[in-house]
């Protein structure tokens, strides 16, 4: 594991799966980028540990791969995952999924959260799907096949973003492909949603709510499924 920060690790409870021992960012002050490798791809120093930490969004995607209903030859993809913690799920639960994420240290947590688990390697693609951190079309090369389920939590963070990932949708899913998003009420869902209907997705959506409690802060945000025949 690369130096230059601090850690602490976590034991993280998802219903359904046994709990999981998880590596994080001490705090979200923490930055090391020696080499330039991330403010090469456009990650600023602010948004440099929003990788490191476990967001509300992503307890909910993880707590919807404990319930998913795990299907023969399915392939999942989680985008923007972070610290992967729907992956871990996933993956402890046979699932095929593959993790991926542009930052740089994603790889390197990921390996570090496998071994403390007990868990065997998982796939893991550096993918840049934003139009806003790397070229008009992303930098998705290392994406070569299409998945039959793309999920994520919290990746509908601006206009341009959506976008961007719509287009991606569109070159990695499967004809029936469905897609799986946790959404905090960023307000950018219209965008992103009108993209997917334009190519033939239908949407779901229920509300999800969360009170306030043992530390942790209330939560209000939207299950987005899409998906098409």
């Amino acid at each position: 594991m690369p130096a230059g920060y601090q850690t602490r690790e976590l034991s993280v409870t998802v219903q359904g799966v046994a709990d999981l021992r998880v590596r994080l960012l001490q705090d979200n002050q923490q930055f090391s980028d020696p080499a330039g490798t991330a403010g090469g791809l456009g990650i600023s120093s602010a948004a440099w540990p929003m990788f490191g930490q476990l967001w509300p969004s992503g307890a909910h995607l993880a707590a919807s791969m404990a319930a998913h209903v795990l299907l023969p030859g399915q392939r999942i993809l989680e985008v923007g995952c972070g610290l992967a913690l729907a992956s871990l799920v996933g993956h402890r639960r046979g699932a095929d999924i593959t993790a991926s994420d542009c930052h740089p240290l994603v790889a390197p947590f990921l390996a570090a959260n496998l071994l403390l688990n007990g868990l065997p390697a998982m796939k893991y693609r550096h993918a840049e799907w934003d139009g806003a951190r790397a070229p008009a079309q992303g930098n998705d090369e290392n994406i070569s096949q299409h998945y039959e389920l793309i999920i994520g939590s919290d990746v509908l963070y601006d206009r341009d973003a959506s976008t961007a990932l719509a287009a991606f949708i569109e070159r990695h899913a499967t004809p029936a492909g469905e897609v799986l998003i946790v959404d905090p009420e960023r307000g950018n869902r219209p965008v992103f949603t009108k993209r997917l209907q334009d190519i033939g997705y239908t949407v779901t959506q229920s509300l999800i709510v969360s009170p306030a409690g043992a530390g942790a802060a209330a939560y209000r945000g939207r299950m987005l499924r899409y998906s098409r025949l």
